[in-house]
């Protein structure tokens, strides 16, 4: 991967330029380096999310913060205001982790927006599919977002590969009964905590199956030190976890609001929570739900396997709503099965779908020690599938007798979706703690 070429030298996908100039639309590429050029690309990036028109200071960390990417627009040389884009995307390399503690780099692919005055000319598709050419031409063995709007991205053979959960917490409901966590709890200023969070996040992210690794401007607007929003920062209180040995082992950042007309029952809203070591979870979710004049939590962005439901003396005190997170897109097959391990043995051939054309055909799968080889084939297949399921399937948190039976895995040969299974599916589900 590192003799890839620098992808923000490379120019514009030709397919989707052309297709746009049907429309009389330029597919083009922001030079981060023109201020004004990609504060005019940030701005329109910021409409199209429905975001409050960004001030200096959060343009100025932009410009500095999101300089390394990617960043392409489509102009529309006609419309009153011709020097900002009517869409934007931008996108980098990323390392994601992948079962067994390892790492690939996939293409990330973020602020995906198309001006509503400029709908139905297919802008999305043609930036889509601009973003998937490039990272093929780079080498990259798959891409990946977080959505927004989820019915757009499964028509490009993307899948959600990784589920989060919102959580809304009775805390009078919700007794403590998980164990006594032996180390410390500290308060810290949010600049303290914002100190720490990348490097436990790399600790975390080491193992943890679907995390990718983060950005400085996207933890300073967590922290609140980047922001549009100061009554939200002026609100922020941060903890953090020390084990017996005084080392870091977790920090939670959250707020409370509300205390209107009651004033013993204020919402806690947990705005991040991250921790390397069970004692840590434990003592921070314990700290969090035994606040005084609290009597609602709500966490978002949550592992669909909490803990936590089972250290509470009434799970139902813990409602959760799941949605779909983290997407993926396998591009090179071989490549992408190759990079992650196995939990089971496995000798099957795979048939594939594609209607992109980046992995259609057949593969022979074979898993011996956890480890994969992976090479086309023209045998007979045991399994069809579009590259939307085998994308689901790549973290090991779907199931593939679920897809089965939902219709969107056909099996040929018996009892291969259950060999599959044993093989992709890890111990915990994957988790992403953020959006990008």
């Amino acid at each position: 991967m590192s003799s890839a070429p620098d992808a923000t030298a490379l120019p514009v996908d030709p397919a989707s330029a052309a297709a746009l100039a049907t429309h009389n639309l330029r597919l083009g590429l922001v030079d981060t380096a023109d201020a004004a050029a990609f504060t005019a690309w940030l701005r329109a990036d910021h409409r199209g999310f429905h975001l409050a028109e960004a001030g200096d200071e959060v343009i100025t960390a932009s410009l500095a913060g999101l300089a390394y990417r990617r960043t392409t627009g489509v102009w529309d040389e006609s419309a009153r205001d011709a020097a900002s884009p009517v869409a934007t995307v931008n996108s980098w390399p990323a390392d994601m982790t992948v079962p067994g503690g390892l790492s690939v780099r996939a293409w990330a692919i973020s602020s995906v927006t198309v001006a509503p005055t400029h709908r139905r000319k297919g802008i999305a598709r043609a930036l889509l599919e601009a973003e998937l050419r490039t990272a093929a031409s780079l080498g990259l063995p798959l891409a990946t977002l977080t959505v927004s709007e989820s019915t757009i991205y499964g028509r490009f053979g993307f899948a959600p590969a990784a589920f989060a959960n919102e959580l809304t917490i009775n805390t009078r409901r919700a007794a403590w009964t998980g164990p006594t966590s032996p180390g410390r709890l500290h308060f810290i200023s949010t600049a303290d905590f914002r100190a720490e969070l990348p490097a436990l996040h790399d600790r975390i992210r080491a193992t943890g199956v679907g995390q990718l690794d983060a950005w400085g401007l996207r933890w300073d607007g967590l922290a609140g030190i980047v922001t549009e929003d100061k009554e939200r920062a002026k609100s922020l209180r941060a903890i953090r976890y020390d084990d017996a040995d005084g080392t870091l082992r977790g920090l939670a950042l959250y707020r409370v609001s509300g205390g209107e007309p009651d004033y013993s029952a204020h919402t806690l809203t947990v705005e991040y929570l991250a921790s390397d070591t069970d004692d840590a979870y434990a003592a921070l979710w314990r700290y969090l739900l035994e606040v005084d004049l609290v009597s609602t939590v709500k966490a978002y962005d949550r592992p669909v396997d909490e803990p936590l439901v089972w250290q509470v003396a009434d799970m139902r005190a813990v409602k959760q709503a799941p949605y779909d997170h983290l997407w993926t897109r396998i591009l090179d097959v071989p490549a992408a099965l190759t990079a992650r391990d196995y939990a089971a043995p496995l000798e099957t051939v795979i048939e594939v779908a594609d209607d992109l054309g980046f992995t259609a055909g057949r593969y022979a799968v074979s898993v011996v020690d956890g480890a994969a080889s992976v090479e086309r084939t023209d045998a007979p297949a045991d399994v069809a599938l579009r590259i939307n399921e085998l994308s689901a399937l790549y973290l090991g948190g779907v199931s593939a007798a679920a897809l089965a039976a939902a219709g969107r895995i056909t099996e040929v040969r018996p009892g291969v979706i259950a060999a599959i299974d044993l093989a992709f599916r890890e111990a915990r589900a994957p988790w992403l703690s953020f959006w990008f």
